[in-house]
């Protein structure tokens, strides 16, 4: 069992459109529209959109392998680039999807352990994400991993809006 971690570049724009429709599909199409989920899908995961993502300096992009073959990704994001104001000493770990098939491998904690190394070298002082209210396992994981809730803001699925807890992590 090989583990390893790749910072994506926009050569892997389309590899991570794929992987992006895959994961997030995979967690929340069982609990929104299919109208929603498209919609969503199309504004956040767009070729275009992608790429912007990718040449913002301020945010990047971590493929996670396993075994040689992509199982996740993760996207974090400093200064302006975080979707939320939280200042100069914050980092946000905007994305962590992990495929079904590679859930419970110790992977999405490989991605955090990721983001904190990168806040540290940084001299962040604190990480945060956000989550839906609803993906309880994905609240137990943070919570499991020191996150604690600090508040919450609407995000929207479509034409749905829903809320996000605001979780962070303090560092020291």
């Amino acid at each position: 069992m090989t583990i390893h971690i790749k910072k994506c570049t926009l050569e892997d724009s389309r590899k991570l459109q794929e992987i992006s429709y895959e994961t997030f599909n995979e967690t929340f199409k069982h609990q929104n529209t299919p109208e929603n989920m498209n919609a969503y899908l199309e504004r956040a995961f767009n070729f275009k959109q992608l790429e912007k993502e990718l040449s913002n300096t301020s945010s990047q992009f971590f493929f996670v392998y396993f075994n040689n073959e992509v199982a996740g990704y993760l996207k974090i994001n400093t200064n302006d680039a975080q979707s939320e104001e939280m200042g100069d000493e914050s980092l946000e770990i905007e994305r962590i999807y992990i495929k079904d098939k590679f859930q419970k491998l110790g992977l999405g904690k490989c991605l955090q352990n990721k983001a904190m190394e990168i806040a540290m070298e940084h001299n962040k002082k604190k990480i945060w994400l956000g989550v839906w209210e609803k993906n309880e396992n994905a609240i137990a994981f943070y919570k499991k991993l020191g996150f604690v809730q600090t508040g919450a803001h609407s995000f929207y699925m479509g034409d749905e809006e829903q809320i996000d807890f605001i979780m962070t992590k303090t560092l020291i």
